[in-house]
Parts: C-alpha cells; sequence; structure tokens
C-alpha cells in the first residue's frame, strides 16, 4: 500500500484560485500526481466550498463549487466521529494548536496518511509520524 497523504483545505483551494498562479500550479501538480493516494475529510470539503464561493478574489459559481466537492469526493474521505473529535480536543490541549487543525491532523492519522499537506501548519512538525509539509514553501 503507498502512503498517504492528507491534504488541508488551503492545498485544495489553491487548485482554484486564480489569483494565486503559482501556488495553484503547485496544487493541481499535487492533485494530479497522487490522487489516488490523498485524503480529504468532511471538514475539508465543507470548508473548501466555503472558501471558493465566498472568500476568493474571484468566487467559484456556487454550482461549480458543489461540481469541484463532486469531484473532490472521489478522494479517501475520512469522516470523525464523537470519539474522533474527543482525540482532536486531547491533541488541542497538548499540542497548543486550534481544534480545527487538531481535526484535520486526527482525519489524517485516522487515515493511516504519513504526510499532512498544508500551509496552516508547522513545515516539518511531527504528530506521532504523520509530518507537515508545506508544499508551497
Amino acid at each position: 500500500m503507498s502512503a498517504r497523504t492528507f491534504l488541508d483545505t488551503n492545498v485544495v483551494v489553491y487548485a482554484f484560485d486564480r489569483s494565486e498562479p503559482e501556488k495553484r500550479g503547485r496544487a493541481i501538480e499535487i492533485l494530479g500526481a497522487a490522487a489516488g493516494s490523498c485524503v480529504v475529510s468532511t471538514q475539508v470539503l465543507q470548508e473548501f466550498y466555503v472558501v471558493v464561493t465566498r472568500k476568493l478574489e474571484r468566487p467559484l459559481r456556487e454550482d461549480a463549487a458543489e461540481e469541484a466537492v463532486r469531484s473532490l469526493s472521489c478522494l479517501h474521505v475520512a469522516v470523525l466521529d464523537a470519539s474522533s473529535v474527543l482525540s482532536a480536543i486531547e491533541t488541542s490541549r497538548t499540542s497548543g494548536i486550534s481544534l480545527r487543525d487538531a481535526l484535520i491532523v486526527q482525519a489524517a492519522r485516522q487515515s493511516g496518511c504519513t504526510r499532512l499537506l498544508s500551509e496552516d501548519l508547522q513545515d516539518g512538525r511531527d504528530f506521532g509520524g504523520l509530518v507537515v509539509e508545506n508544499p508551497f514553501a
């Protein structure tokens, strides 16, 4: 089994953000090269929809954003339950990261990922075998 890579929301958003051409190119490259081993979570899907329809310089139309979420749903999608949320709360408290970020870490761990691609977390930080990498650094 190949190593799984978790994609944080910002990585996926950049694939659709025309105002950031360098990051957009890198994000598209990531999605194309490792699509079979990429993981997202339901949190990433909903955050993606909100960001691309409301926060981009040139937002996507809602129907286009919905279609993008459908496409992203072809990746492995992690779903967290109450126990996972409690584990994320513990991670947040012990590591000093936000609960939002801890939920991303928990979803990645739960999915057997060894890499977490994110612009938001500290590059190189290790969460028990899950290593954060900033693909835009």
